[in-house]
């Protein structure tokens, strides 16, 4: 009786591959399908440096989110391979989710929007911060205008922040995942390891405490992760580019990096449900960001 009803209705799983430009929203939707906060939120752009993948489970499916950079020309290595983690997304998606928001000109990035439009798997694209909109007449427009440049995409206007029209997005995603058997074990929430959300939560306070270049500069490399039943001790590096940009992060008697190092703590005891022990050190590599040992040390370059 029980292989009846499984061939009456079987499993569904498949890749939803989040892309677009930075600064539009994609980790706050991300974050939102998934109800668990696995990337990166800031109002900064770029935030965003690897793919990263959340899984949704239940009996019946298995969606695999995959948040992407946003998309930039590159101007050094590490930008290379944050573009090729979201050009590599449009190449193994079963559905593909474009966001874009109500501000930015549908002609940006003209090159991998092209792409987009040729894709033959199912496209929904996403108009993000539509509470920014004053009226209906302002949604209609864009409406039409990202119709005529993607006109074989799905529109879905929505506001990831407020939550505002994403069960509409989950149905429609569930509706067009492919049978399939799950590619992860049932109790998967992501592919990454531990270490690697240690790493996102510190680089988020960094970008949250500095200004200008300076989080940018900055890469987190977690040293020590050692687990017990209750508690983590933690040792991280900050690495930076330059002599001067350790003296900013660290501050006057190392009153900033106490504070990345306090707010990280706390963020990081609510991912894991238990007391953290961190510490936290600064150190410089020069020119990271364009030399290919590093990039493969942070885990950009396979």
């Amino acid at each position: 009786m029980k292989e009846e009803q499984n061939n009456a209705t079987p499993h569904k799983a498949g890749f939803v591959n989040i892309v677009g430009n930075p600064n539009v929203g994609k980790s706050t939707l991300m974050n939102d399908l998934v109800g668990e906060r696995i990337s990166i939120i800031t109002n900064k752009a770029q935030t965003t440096r690897h793919r990263i993948m959340g899984i949704v489970n239940t009996p019946e499916l298995q969606i695999v989110y995959s948040d992407t950079p946003g998309v930039l020309k590159p101007k050094y290595k590490l930008q290379e391979s944050m573009l090729e983690f979201s050009e590599g997304a449009l190449t193994d998606a079963d559905i593909l989710l474009y966001v874009t928001d109500v501000v930015e000109d549908p002609e940006k990035n003209k090159e991998f929007l092209d792409r987009v439009a040729k894709e033959t798997i199912p496209v929904l694209l996403v108009i993000n911060k539509i509470d920014l909109l004053k009226g209906n007449d302002e949604l209609d427009n864009l409406i039409a205008k990202w119709h005529e440049r993607l006109p074989k995409a799905e529109i879905y206007p929505l506001s990831a922040k407020e939550h505002f029209n994403v069960e509409n997005l989950k149905n429609r995603i569930t509706e067009l995942l492919p049978p399939s058997p799950p590619f992860f074990g049932k109790d998967a929430m992501t592919d990454k390891p531990a270490r690697f959300f240690v790493t996102e939560i510190i680089r988020e306070k960094l970008l949250l405490n500095y200004d200008k270049e300076i989080p940018y500069s900055a890469e987190v490399l977690v040293e020590k992760f050692e687990e017990k039943d209750n508690s983590i001790h933690i040792m991280a590096v900050v690495y930076v580019e330059r002599d001067s940009q350790k003296g900013i992060i660290i501050g006057k008697g190392g009153e900033k990096i106490k504070r990345v190092g306090i707010e990280a703590r706390k963020d990081i005891e609510k991912f894991f449900d238990k007391s953290v022990y961190l510490e936290l050190f600064v150190k410089v590599e020069k020119d990271w960001r364009n030399r290919e040992n590093k990039l493969k040390a942070f885990g950009y370059i396979e």
